[in-house]
C-alpha cells in the first residue's frame, strides 16, 4: 500500500518567520499576527485541507548575532516582535474539530512543574489535540534575559532535558490513576485521594516531590515533537520523539538525516514506524506552471538579504556580517543550532555554499527546498522527495500569509488526493489517534511508560 503524504503548517506568532522580507509583499497578511481572526481563518483553512496540524515555532530571545546587535532583526521583523504561541491554541481549537496543534516551548527556561499543568490544560481544552515541540533553545539573548550569562553548552542542555522529561512524564502518566476522579455528588467525593500519588522526583537538575495539579487529560502526555539533528539531538529524539522535523536544502541532506534518525530510533529499542518524520518545504503553486513561476519571481523580489543573514547568524551562532558574501561557509562547532550550519557545510558533500548563496536560498522558505510549479508538478516533486528521502510528510513554510497555504489547500491537496497519496477525511479521536491510529495514550514501549514512582515508604525529597 502506498504511504500517504502528510502536511503540517509551519507558522509562528510573529511577522517574519521563514521567508525574511516577504512581509513587505502587498498581499501578505502576516502583520495581522496579533489579531485573533488571522489565526482562526488560518486554522479553518488548514482543517479544510486535512492538515495533520499547525506547528507553531517560537523563540524567547532576539537575533542579535549579526553585526553584534538586534538592529537588523528589528528593522526587518526577523522573528521579532513575537507573541506567545500557546495563547493561540484555544482560539484555533474552538474554530476547528480535528486540526492538531504543536507548540514550541523551550524547557531550558521554564520549570517542569507549572509547564506540565499548562500542557494538560491545553490537552483538556482541545479535547486531546495538543502536541509539544521539545526544544532546548539556541539564542544566548534568551538566556541573558532570564538571568544566565549565556545558554548552557549544547550537550548539557540535552542532559537537563532528559531530567525535565522524566519529571513531566511522571506528572502526566503516573501521578493520577485513570479512575482517580469520581465526580460523585452523592458522596461528596470528587477525587479519590488514594489514587493520586506524589511523584517524589529527585533528579540531577530537578526536585519535584508532589502531585500533578491536573486530572488526566485525553492524551495525558501531549504528542511529542522534536527537531534535534546533532548526534546528541538524535539520541534524545530517538528516546522521546513521536514526530521529528528535519530541514535541509537538498535530498542528500534530508535523506542522511532520516537515515541517521531511523537508525538511532532502532538503537533506542523502538520501531522505525514509531516516529513520523516531516521535512521542511515551501510550495509555490497556482492553477498553471506559469502562474506558479510568476509568483516565484514576484516573491523573490521581496527577499531581504540582510534579514536572511540575521536569521542565519542567529540559527548558527556565527556572525555572517563579518564575512564577504563570496566567502565559503565552513563548519564551526557552536552552541547554537549545529544542524543549521551543517546543512550548508559538511552535510552536503556535493556543494560548497557561499554566504551570499545561503542567504539567497533561505530567503524563501528557510533551510528548505522550494517546490514551484503546477499542482501536478508539485505533487510529482513531493512524491519524489518522499521516495528518495524516506520522510513521511512535510512541514510546510509559507512565503506569503495566507496565500501560500490557500494555494496548497486548493491546488496541491486535491491533486495528491486524486493520486491516493493524501487523506480524504479525518479519522475520529485525539491528535495521537489521527497520527498513529493506536489510541490516545503513548504506547507501552515509549520511555515515558517505563518510568515508575519511588516507593511510598521512601521519604519525599526535601
Amino acid at each position: 500500500m502506498t504511504r500517504p503524504i502528510r502536511f503540517n503548517a509551519f507558522q509562528m506568532n510573529t511577522v517574519g518567520h521563514q521567508s525574511p522580507g516577504l512581509w513587505t509583499h502587498p498581499r501578505d497578511r502576516a502583520s495581522h499576527y496579533n489579531e485573533p481572526e488571522h489565526w482562526v481563518e488560518l486554522a479553518q483553512l488548514l482543517e479544510q485541507g486535512r492538515f495533520d496540524g499547525i506547528f507553531l515555532a517560537d523563540v524567547l530571545g532576539v537575533y542579535d548575532v549579526y553585526n553584534g546587535t538586534a538592529d537588523a532583526a528589528l528593522r526587518h521583523a526577523v522573528q521579532v516582535p513575537v507573541n506567545d504561541p500557546l495563547a493561540l491554541v484555544p482560539l484555533m481549537a474552538r474554530a476547528t474539530q480535528h486540526l492538531g496543534f504543536g507548540v514550541t516551548c523551550a524547557l531550558t527556561y521554564e520549570h517542569p512543574y507549572p509547564f506540565a499543568r499548562r500542557m494538560s490544560t491545553l490537552d483538556h481544552l482541545t479535547r486531546g489535540r495538543i502536541g509539544w515541540n521539545i526544544v532546548t533553545g539556541y539564542l544566548d539573548s534568551a538566556a541573558r534575559n532570564l538571568g544566565l550569562p549565556r545558554q548552557l553548552a549544547h550537550d548539557e542542555r540535552y542532559d537537563v532535558a532528559d531530567d525535565y522529561l522524566d519529571v513531566v512524564y511522571k506528572l502526566w502518566e503516573l501521578s493520577w490513576e485513570d479512575d482517580a476522579v469520581r465526580r460523585d455528588k452523592r458522596s461528596g467525593t470528587f477525587t479519590d485521594p488514594r489514587k493520586v500519588h506524589p511523584i517524589r522526583h529527585a533528579g540531577p537538575h530537578y526536585q519535584v516531590p508532589g502531585i500533578h495539579l491536573c486530572e488526566p487529560s485525553p492524551q495525558r502526555t501531549p504528542v511529542l515533537y522534536q527537531a534535534g539533528a546533532s548526534s546528541r539531538g538524535r539520541a534524545f529524539a530517538a528516546r522521546h520523539a513521536e514526530c521529528v522535523f528535519v530541514s535541509g536544502p537538498s535530498m542528500t541532506v534530508v535523506a542522511r538525516a532520516v537515515r541517521d534518525l531511523r537508525a538511532a530510533v532502532q538503537v533506542a529499542g523502538r520501531a522505525p514506524e514509531d516516529v513520523l518524520i516531516y521535512a521542511q518545504a515551501l510550495v509555490i503553486t497556482g492553477e498553471t506552471e506559469a502562474d506558479a513561476w510568476r509568483k516565484h519571481a514576484e516573491y523573490r523580489r521581496h527577499v531581504d538579504v540582510e534579514a536572511a543573514l540575521s536569521l542565519l547568524s542567529g540559527w548558527t551562532g556565527v556572525d555572517f556580517g563579518r564575512y564577504p558574501r563570496d566567502a565559503t561557509i565552513e563548519y564551526l562547532d557552536t552552541d547554537a543550532g549545529r544542524s543549521a550550519l551543517a546543512s550548508f557545510s559538511q552535510a552536503d558533500p556535493d556543494r560548497k555554499w557561499t554566504v551570499g548563496e545561503a542567504a539567497e536560498f533561505i530567503g524563501l522558505g528557510g533551510r528548505a527546498p522550494v517546490f514551484t510549479g503546477s499542482p501536478v508538478q508539485v505533487a510529482d516533486e513531493l512524491e519524489a522527495w518522499v521516495e528518495a528521502t524516506g520522510v513521511d510528510g512535510f512541514n510546510l513554510a509559507y512565503a506569503v500569509a495566507h496565500e501560500t497555504m490557500h494555494d496548497v489547500v486548493h491546488h496541491v491537496v486535491p491533486e495528491l488526493q486524486r493520486r491516493g497519496r493524501y487523506r480524504q477525511q479525518y479519522t475520529a479521536g485525539t491528535l495521537r489517534d489521527k497520527l498513529f491510529g493506536q489510541g490516545p495514550r503513548l504506547p507501552d514501549t515509549h520511555t515515558a511508560r517505563q518510568l515508575r514512582l519511588a516507593p511510598a515508604e521512601e521519604p519525599i525529597p526535601a
